[in-house]
């Protein structure tokens, strides 16, 4: 920029210049007075005219204006104009002139004495906007590279995510195999039925729980199911493994049929894992409030508890991964349900509302 405000100075200086010389030209054309005595004297006139009208003609780049004594315009040049609105024009390029330089006279003689006035040509102009121009690009390449450094850097950390969730679905799988073969013995045995049914159930929720990891990373197959039908399932686990203390209200029809496109295995996941949240929130203690809104073309599915509720500092960090408040938990839970949502079902989950010490409010949309 320094060097670029250099250049203008010396090519402003070289424009001036210019003009003066070009003004001299003017000048020397309306005062040519070479006394003819020879043929060589008459020849020299001639050329010393032709050189002044070619000083004349070659500023083809410097808007130039010309004013008569009495302020009236004498001659333009480098001006680009409708004939009709020439007035208009030449009055708005004064003025532009009149704050860039002072004006050069052009005494004729007699008192007759005319007022040049001029401004920096489209070339100098060009080149006062090039560092700005230069910025403007650095600025766009800086903005460039920054979003593709965050972006290599969250790829890798959602491979690194990723790879968690497969290598845990890997590692559940032996024990869960093996729970499988123990229960099929304990069948054979003279052991309580009923027993063996809550067995089997978390048994069947691991293999449940190693299907969601396994498909974290790779894009989950949507069927049109009914949300409802989801959603209850997910409440009657909870509410089994939940403490008497925990209160689930639903404010929703619990026989409605409402068909959205969903992975059933892993959107029942995010509802558990809010709900679990919301419990941790309430220590065991409280109400949490699930309401449904169906709309024309999208489902609003409010998740309300009575816990602690979330600072507003924390709720721009909270579905960030890593991002914990308790002192156990790796922070990957609400990271994952919002990839779950978002990502695989195309639909969005947010905190609507949260007040310290009455509670939180979460909103997930789906699309239908």
């Amino acid at each position: 920029m320094l060097y670029t405000n250099w250049l203008t100075k010396k090519m402003a200086n070289e424009e001036r210049n210019k003009v003066e010389i070009w003004a001299d030209a003017i000048k020397g054309i309306n005062n040519a007075t070479i006394e003819i005595t020879t043929p060589e004297m008459a020849q020299l006139q001639t050329r010393y005219l032709q050189f002044l009208g070619t000083v004349s003609e070659k500023n083809t780049t410097i808007p130039i204006l010309i004013l008569n004594p009495d302020g009236t315009f004498n001659t333009d040049r480098n001006i680009a104009y409708r004939e009709d609105r020439k007035e208009e024009v030449l009055q708005r390029e004064l003025k532009k002139m009149q704050d860039y330089a002072a004006p050069i006279p052009i005494d004729l003689g007699d008192d007759y004495k005319l007022m040049l006035y001029y401004r920096e040509s489209t070339i100098l102009r060009n080149l006062q906007l090039y560092p700005v121009i230069q910025l403007a690009v650095i600025m766009i390449f800086i903005l460039v590279a920054y979003f593709a450094f965050v972006a290599t850097n969250r790829a890798e950390q959602n491979q690194v995510w990723v790879g968690m969730s497969k290598e845990t679905a890997h590692q559940l799988g032996t024990p869960i195999s093996s729970l499988m073969a123990w229960i099929e013995l304990l069948k054979l045995k003279d052991v309580d039925p009923n027993l063996i049914k809550e067995l089997e159930q978390d048994t069947s929720r691991l293999e449940r729980i190693t299907e969601r990891f396994s498909k974290i990373g790779s894009k989950p197959e949507l069927l049109r199911v009914n949300l409802i039908e989801v959603l209850n399932s997910a409440v009657s686990y909870l509410k089994r493994r939940s403490s008497d203390k925990v209160k689930f209200e639903l404010n929703y029809d619990t026989n409605a049929y409402i068909e959205t496109p969903l992975n059933a295995a892993l959107f029942s996941w995010v509802i558990e894992n809010l709900c679990k949240n919301a419990i941790d929130a309430m220590s065991n203690h409280g109400t949490i409030t699930i309401q449904v809104k169906e709309k024309e073309k999208q489902v609003n599915i409010d998740l309300t508890d009575t816990g602690c509720g979330i600072s507003k500092n924390h709720q721009k960090s909270i579905f960030h991964p890593g991002f914990s408040t308790k002192k156990r938990g790796w922070g990957l839970g609400l990271s994952l349900a919002k990839r779950i949502v978002e990502i695989y079902h195309k639909g969005k989950i947010f905190i609507k509302s949260s007040e310290m010490g009455k509670g939180t409010t979460f909103r997930i949309i789906l699309y239908k």
